[in-house]
């Protein structure tokens, strides 16, 4: 992999990823840009012991533009993108309307009881441009692309682990209108947050509570439960397992875990990296197959969860020995044409309803498998 560093206009970092080191990216962004201004912070709810973000400055964001005005394509023709290059394999740079941006900070009350501290919106959101093909989708890649992308991914992980303030990275891709996307081409999101996220936090204790209990790890259980029980494992390879939860959360959805259990991608042993492409573009291809041939592309969200990291950026903390990297990939259709929308209980509640038993999803994902 050849990795090359740049700088755009208004001083936001670019990184090319390429296959070959035989690969020139000596464009230079020739835009009049200001330079980027963020109004981010983040306020703790003391009810549920949770950072939320306020991000006034994102409401200007780039919105549905038509694909000849699209800010992810190459620069051609004489109209330059936040990508100077004229084509590229994968791009990555900072996010022109970043959720979180900049160095860490003290977190103050001006409330006498102190329960509404507030703390600067620190950390770092990059855009991954997976390919310069507009009308492409990450299920298109070739394998060794695919690879690109997940040393892309590796590579991010590692430069945003190191910075100050950065307690966990989250790759991750929404695909569709329908989960809310506003650029069409094919393309991700990384976020390096402040803090340890809510979901990780309840993971982390329920592996504590977990090991306490059984001496066990609670991950490498549950994926061993899983390949024992058989129903809702979708693909079972030699480095590899993907599977139904026991209680999905949603109409269909994978968990993807490699055979080794690492705390995140960096440590992921040259055998399963090889081995990843082909079984994750199956289960793209798989999700686009689910209801049938006439439908359009399959919308869903896909991420790494990544073991955090320690406050003061420590690899060797005690909340990542217990911790499993495994990718989690959903879609939000049920059914054709139909959505599933998070309502009153799921929303208000956090009690979610799933319509599709996971074992019928499953059963699904198998039956749409490439022949």
């Amino acid at each position: 992999m050849k990795k090359t560093p740049t700088r755009l206009a208004d001083g936001r970092e670019l990184v090319y990823y390429d296959v070959h080191d035989t690969a020139g990216r000596d464009a230079v962004d020739r835009r009049p840009l200001d330079a980027v201004a963020t109004a981010s912070e983040i306020r703790h709810d003391p009810l549920l012991d949770e950072w939320v973000a306020v991000t006034a400055h994102r409401q200007a964001r780039t919105y549905h533009p038509p694909q000849n005005e699209c800010p992810l394509c190459p620069s051609r023709n004489g109209r330059m993108t936040e990508v100077p290059a004229e084509d590229y394999q994968v791009a990555v740079f900072e996010n022109r309307f970043p959720s979180l941006a900049g160095p860490p900070g003290p977190a103050t009350a001006e409330d006498p009881g102190g329960l509404f501290p507030h703390a600067p919106g620190a950390g770092r959101c990059e855009v991954v441009c997976f390919t310069s093909d507009h009308d492409a989708s990450f299920a298109d890649l070739t394998d060794e692309r695919a690879a690109l992308v997940l040393d892309a991914w590796t590579d991010r992980t590692a430069e945003l682990s190191a910075l100050p303030g950065v307690r966990q990275v989250f790759c991750f891709e929404n695909r569709g209108r329908e989960i809310g996307v506003t650029l069409g081409h094919p393309h991700g999101q990384i976020y390096a947050y402040p803090f340890v996220t809510p979901r990780t936090e309840r993971t982390l204790r329920s592996a504590a509570a977990h090991r306490e209990r059984t001496g066990g790890n609670l991950f490498d259980d549950v994926v061993a439960a899983e390949r024992a029980e058989g129903r809702r494992v979708v693909m079972d390879t030699d480095h590899w397992t993907a599977f139904v939860p026991h209680a999905a959360r949603w109409p269909y959805e994978v968990h993807l875990y490699p055979r080794r259990r690492v705390p995140d991608l960096t440590e992921l042993d040259d055998a399963a990296r090889g081995e990843f492409p082909g079984v994750y573009l199956e289960l793209l291809r798989r999700f686009d197959r689910i209801f049938g041939p006439d439908e359009p592309p399959t919308p869903y969200i896909s991420g790494w969860h990544q073991a955090p990291l320690g406050p003061e950026g420590e690899k060797e903390w005690s909340g990542r020995a217990d911790f499993a990297l495994h990718l989690e990939l959903f879609t939000i259709r049920r059914t054709s044409g139909k959505l599933k929308y998070l309502a009153g209980s799921e929303s208000g509640m956090g009690v979610f309803i799933n319509d599709v038993p996971p074992e019928t999803a499953a059963e699904r994902l198998r039956e749409v498998a490439s022949e």
